[in-house]
């Protein structure tokens, strides 16, 4: 985890000034091993931030393909209503056909609220890298490093708190696309269910599947 961590302070200060005022790496060169051991709650906090993001750009490759696997299955549901020999096949294939639009919308909403939150985790990162700086700058300070005195604690609190009030205000944005993926889900396994009915909750049938 340790060097995890190290290998990404470098990347985020690169990504640019917003949240990112550091404290000299010469400064926590010369702390004692006792004191750097008051820093690995700090660290478990960014690693922690860095696996969230990561788990979020998952959840959007799995939502892409999840919409690819929908579309596929739309269009072979509307291949069947072509194929139907007679009226209650024609009707199961129609049903399929509305089960997987509103797959796709769902789906749709879900990637959206996503990106969302995907977002919304990066922002969280930076602020989990505010609070690794404070938290090297208040040890620094606790064990009398040379130079740590020239630096006030006062700008890098508030340099956390601006983050987290950033993020809170961020994740409250996201309320409508969390209303509009719980619509979409709401449509889509009401159509979901009306399938399976007239297949007899068939769970083994090509019309009907979970994601």
């Amino acid at each position: 985890m340790k060097r995890i961590v190290l290998l990404t302070l470098p990347l985020l200060a690169a990504c640019g000034p917003r949240y990112g005022m550091r404290v000299p790496d010469s400064l926590e060169k010369k702390l004692p091993y006792e004191a750097r051991i008051e820093l690995l709650e700090a660290e478990n906090d960014l690693a922690l931030a860095i696996d969230k993001v990561d788990e979020a750009d998952n959840e959007i490759g799995r939502a892409r393909d999840n919409i690819r696997r929908a579309r596929s299955r739309q269009e072979a549901a509307e291949d069947e209503v072509d194929r139907a020999t007679d009226e209650v096949s024609r009707e199961v294939a129609k049903l399929a056909i509305e089960e997987a639009e509103a797959r796709v919308e769902y789906l749709r909403a879900r990637q959206r609220l996503s990106v969302g939150l995907r977002d919304v985790e990066q922002l969280a990162l930076r602020c989990a890298f505010a609070k690794f700086e404070l938290a090297r700058l208040m040890v620094a300070r606790k064990a009398k490093v040379e130079g740590s005195e020239r630096l006030e604690p006062k700008e890098f609190e508030e340099q956390v708190s601006e983050c987290e009030a950033e993020v809170k205000e961020e994740r409250a944005d996201l309320a409508e696309d969390e209303k509009e993926e719980k619509a979409a889900r709401e449509a889509w396994e009401a159509k979901k269910s009306a399938l399976a009915k007239k297949t007899f909750d068939a769970r083994a049938s090509p019309y009907v599947e979970n994601l």
